[in-house]
């Protein structure tokens, strides 16, 4: 068997077809994910914690250039090295909250996926014949 063909044979499972649909579905949701975090969680936290803005928070590792604006944004640009743990911290939060919703969907997954053991088998006609013969030789 040729390399084509174990390629087409592996390509056309429907496994593959279904993580490449759960990969898409993964990406999109991560953006949903992302907007939910930094719309609407970070903001909330940094309102309990202060007024602190997570994207804010950066240590400056290099000297910047002068007349450089200290924001995240333009000491990256103008190519300071900055320790932005405030990203960090964001990213964090959404990969928890990723991770929670996850193992909710797989949890429940798994609850539909537990089938109830089928009803017992009728007992085989022959046997309902020797149980009613018994029954009847007690009388």
């Amino acid at each position: 068997m040729g390399m084509m063909q174990e390629f087409k044979e592996f390509a056309v499972k429907g496994n593959v077809m279904d993580l490449a649909v759960g990969v898409i579905i993964g990406a999109a949701f991560g953006k949903i994910v992302d907007s939910v975090v930094g719309d609407l969680i970070m903001p909330i936290v940094g309102a309990v914690f202060g007024k602190l803005d997570f994207s804010s928070l950066f240590v400056v590792l290099g000297q910047p250039p002068a007349g450089t604006v200290m924001t995240l944004d333009a000491l990256k640009k103008a190519g300071v090295p900055v320790l932005a743990y405030g990203n960090f911290i964001t990213v964090a939060v959404n990969f928890a909250i990723l991770a929670f919703i996850i193992f909710m969907m797989v949890k429940q997954i798994n609850r539909l996926k537990k089938e109830t053991p089928p009803p017992p088998a009728a007992p085989a006609e022959d046997v309902l014949l020797l149980r009613e013969i018994r029954d009847s030789l007690r009388k």
